[in-house]
C-alpha cells in the first residue's frame, strides 16, 4: 500500500513540475510580447512626436501665407483679416427635432405605484428623524 501511494506521489510531483515548466515557458512568452508591444508603442509615440512637428512646421503662418500668395493666380485665396471673422452670437443654429421620441417610464423605489409621482418619498425623508 505504501508503494502505491509513493508511486502516485512520485506521479503527482512530475505532472505538477511538467505543469510549472509549461507554465513558466507560457508566462516568458507572454512577457516577450509585452516587451515586443512595448518597444512598438514607444516607436508609434515617437513617430507620431515628428508628425505633430512636421505638421507644425508645414502649418506655419508665414508659409502658408507665402504659399497663397505664390498659388493666388490658380486658387484665388486671400488673406485672413479679422472682420472676416464672426462672433458666436451670431451664428442661427437650427431647432432641435426628434423625429422617434422614446418615452422614459418608470417607478421611483418607494414611490406611489398608483399615482407614480413619488411625494411620499419626499414627505417620508423630511419627516424620519
Amino acid at each position: 500500500m505504501r508503494s502505491l501511494i509513493y508511486i502516485f506521489s512520485a506521479l503527482a510531483v512530475m505532472g505538477l513540475a511538467f505543469w510549472a515548466y509549461s507554465e513558466n515557458y507560457k508566462t516568458q512568452a507572454a512577457l516577450n510580447k509585452v516587451d515586443s508591444l512595448q518597444r512598438e508603442i514607444g516607436a508609434l509615440l515617437e513617430t507620431r512626436a515628428v508628425l505633430r512637428a512636421e505638421w507644425a512646421y508645414l502649418n506655419r503662418p508665414d508659409r502658408l501665407r507665402e504659399l497663397a500668395e505664390i498659388n493666388f493666380e490658380s486658387l484665388g485665396l486671400t488673406p485672413l483679416r479679422p472682420e472676416q471673422f464672426g462672433r458666436i452670437d451670431q451664428i442661427a443654429y437650427p431647432a432641435l427635432q426628434i423625429d422617434d421620441a422614446v418615452e422614459v417610464v418608470g417607478v421611483l423605489p418607494g414611490a406611489d405605484i398608483d399615482t407614480g409621482t413619488g411625494a411620499e418619498i419626499e414627505s417620508q425623508e423630511d419627516s424620519q428623524p
